[in-house]
């Protein structure tokens, strides 16, 4: 159902002052140059809406709505506290009959379900161990794509191991000394695209005292939907994870995924104003933290052993910008003998990447990533860590075009990795 226009808050659109300071951090508005694109443009595009002058169904409105990537470098730039990202959501909201491309429709249904998921993540599997991938792409067959799916298709990691993706078990006891009880969102992309990743998080939590717990009866964290203007099925999905969470008994609730992160913890916000649900929400975002944000805050027990390495860390928009996480995935990575961390220029820049914005705005989304990778070249870094599955997908993708000899992987690999050089051999 279409929000009416009176879901953009007044109250939030008069916290903007039209100071301009975050003009500079905007990406469209680097891109375009123009006001329209910017935070302040768009604020004031919303109080037009909201106040009956412009009707929310305006091709030029969805437009500008539309061309902003959600990444939320505003609100780290903003003296005034403008909470924007809720804004934009609320905006999006509005637009009546979205109706996304048809490769964000079938990424959005599939993240609902759990056993779509899983028969995606096969028939990907299968795409690529059976060397159709390869085919589509030497032959030219993937010109009769639609541009959405063309995109989704270079994107893609190459996925390891055979067809099927290895689950985690449900219970993963702490090694050593029980420090934590501690419970693991395993996401809807991870599980399927980026499973090592996850291993590799519980291997680091098991390691650091805590025993991990993958509740069965989790789903989809809502993001997409959310970002995309359907906040109804955002809160649908919200419940479901409240519900798995609580019955864990765990005294904190983790993440590896920095959108899925940002938006575990606005679900008190999200449920607000349902009375069955708004307490419960709230407690439960008490409880979220990225696992590096934990693992700082905890104090990390495990010694890791060498990785020699030279690395650069790209901040993740909804870790940066929407979760005020930017020195733990450093003070982790620093950490580990022989890694050389060597900073990029404007790291928390977006990639480009942005949810499923590549799919949608493809040349911006180029555009981006063309600048994020010259940054990283600067460097000579031989390994990029991102915390987040799009930023890792869609870095790894520039590099592969680009002829990069580059590893792209999450920080919690690296670290799991040299907790395992750390460990007596059997």
């Amino acid at each position: 159902m279409t929000a009416t226009r009176e879901a953009i808050s007044r109250d939030l659109i008069r916290q903007c002052v039209q100071c301009g300071l975050c003009l500079s951090s905007c990406p469209t508005f680097r891109l375009t140059g123009s006001e329209l694109d910017s935070p302040r443009g768009r604020i004031f595009q919303m109080d037009l809406v909201r106040s009956g002058e412009v009707p929310s169904d305006d091709p030029d409105f969805r437009q500008h709505m539309d061309f902003c990537l959600g990444c939320r470098a505003c609100e780290s730039a903003c003296p005034s506290g403008v909470q924007y990202g809720l804004l934009i959501e609320q905006a999006r909201a509005t637009i009546p009959d979205p109706r996304p491309p048809a490769g964000v429709r079938l990424l959005q249904r599939a993240v609902t379900s759990r056993r779509l998921m899983r028969l995606f993540g096969l028939a990907t599997r299968s795409y690529q161990k059976l060397g159709l991938q390869r085919l589509a792409r030497t032959s030219g067959l993937l010109r009769f794509l639609p541009a959405s799916l063309r995109q989704a298709d270079a994107t893609l990691p190459a996925l390891e191991g055979g067809l099927l993706a290895p689950r985690l078990q449900t219970a993963t006891p702490a090694r050593g000394e029980l420090r934590y009880r501690v419970a693991m969102l395993e996401g809807c992309v991870m599980p399927e695209f980026m499973s090592e990743t996850n291993r590799a998080t519980v291997d680091v939590l098991a390691a650091n005292g805590c025993d991990v717990i993958v509740p069965g009866k989790q789903g989809c964290c809502g993001a997409l939907h959310l970002h995309g203007g359907d906040p109804e099925t955002a809160r649908r999905l919200a419940c479901v994870n409240i519900a798995a969470f609580e019955s864990s008994g765990a005294e904190y609730y983790l993440t590896n995924a920095a959108g899925c992160g940002s938006a575990l913890k606005e679900y008190g916000h999200l449920l607000a104003d349902d009375p069955d649900w708004a307490a419960r929400a709230a407690a439960f975002a008490e409880r979220v933290r990225d696992v590096q944000e934990f693992l700082v805050m905890a104090g990390p027990v495990a010694t890791p052993g060498p990785v020699h390495a030279r690395v650069t860390y790209q901040d993740a928009c909804h870790l940066a910008h929407g979760q005020r996480v930017r020195e733990q995935p450093r003070d982790l990575l620093r950490a580990i003998p022989g890694l050389e961390l060597v900073e990029m220029a404007n790291p928390d820049y977006c990639c480009g990447s942005a949810g499923t914005y590549n799919l949608q705005q493809y040349d911006a989304s180029m555009a981006l990533l063309d600048e994020k990778l010259a940054a990283i070249r600067e460097t000579g870094a031989e390994v990029i860590a991102a915390a987040n599955p799009g930023c890792i997908m869609q870095i790894a993708a520039g590099a592969r075009r680009a002829g990069m000899e580059v590893k792209v992987v999450h920080p919690m690999r690296l670290l799991a990795d040299a907790y395992a050089r750390s460990r007596p051999a059997p």
